[in-house]
């Protein structure tokens, strides 16, 4: 899991498979058992960090011509944020966002990234107090 990096807001992050694979229908039984957990834990950062109104979680896996890599976005999405884009939500406020270029500052990045580490240090400790 990382930071998006590109043109997305500030706390939109990106998990993908550590195996290449293209689709969620290729994942293994273990990475599938693992990704529902992953993205509940990083949309529940996400929310926490950023206070969405909602948070998207979209899948993505176009190269130019063909599937290239599973990627899947979890984004969070502020009342700022759609009023900075004219109010588009969805696909076409990703579009939108994707074509202007806009891109978070890497201060603002770096620190979200600090806190976003400490939330998911948090819950990975107390699944291993309750497991």
């Amino acid at each position: 899991m990382n930071h998006v990096v590109g043109p997305m807001n500030l706390g939109t992050l990106i998990v993908g498979p550590r195996e290449h694979v293209v689709a969620i229908a290729e994942l293994d039984d273990t990475a599938a058992a693992e990704l529902g957990p992953l993205l509940r834990d990083a949309a529940r950062v996400v929310e926490t960090l950023c206070r969405p109104e909602q948070t998207y979680v979209c899948m993505w896996s176009h190269g130019r011509d063909a599937r290239k890599h599973l990627h899947i976005a979890v984004q969070p999405v502020t009342a700022e944020v759609r009023g900075r884009y004219g109010g588009l939500r969805s696909e076409q406020l990703q579009a939108r966002m994707l074509a202007d270029g806009d891109e978070p500052d890497p201060a603002d990045v770096e620190d979200f990234c600090e806190r976003a580490r400490e939330l998911f240090r948090a819950v990975s400790d107390s699944v291993k107090d309750r497991g």
